[in-house]
Formats: structure tokens, C-alpha cells, sequence
């Protein structure tokens, strides 16, 4: 199973921020599920690739949404406050 997860910003560095933000789950995965989070302009773009069950791979789109999710209302709280 593969999913393509695009996420469109307004700014180059919001996008290099938020997926900074989300790229530890590029790391913390099971052998059978693969994660890749990059930015290029003004999008973050994830690939994510599973061998293993699809209840694994909705939990994954799923925590990756969320994640992406905190990290966009941290930014805006940061930059409401500067």
C-alpha cells in the first residue's frame, strides 16, 4: 500500500517548518511501513509505503495528520505572539 500525502502552505518556510516538525516519524517506524517527509516550496510531501496490515497504514496516515495538525496550531500560536 502507498499513500502520497500533499500539504500546500503559503510560505516556503512554513512548509520547511512543518515538515521539520513531523519528520521524527520518518524514524520511529516498523520494518514493514516506510515514512519520507520532505518540503519543496510551499508544500510538505509524504510518501508512505506498507507491507503490513492497512489497519497499520490508516493509523499512520492518521498520526501523521494529527502531528501535522499540533504542529500548525504551535506555529500560528508562535506567530500570533512575535
Amino acid at each position: 500500500m502507498e499513500a502520497k500525502i500533499t500539504l500546500q502552505y503559503d510560505t516556503a518556510k512554513t512548509a520547511k517548518t512543518i515538515a521539520k516538525a513531523v519528520s521524527p516519524e520518518n524514524f520511529k517506524t516498523p520494518h514493514d511501513l516506510a515514512i519520507k517527509t520532505t518540503a519543496e516550496n510551499e508544500k510538505v510531501l509524504t510518501c508512505i509505503n506498507s507491507r503490513g496490515k492497512m489497519l497499520t497504514f490508516i493509523s499512520t496516515i492518521d498520526d501523521l495528520l494529527f502531528s501535522t495538525s499540533i504542529a500548525e496550531k504551535t506555529l500560528q500560536t508562535i506567530e500570533k505572539s512575535e
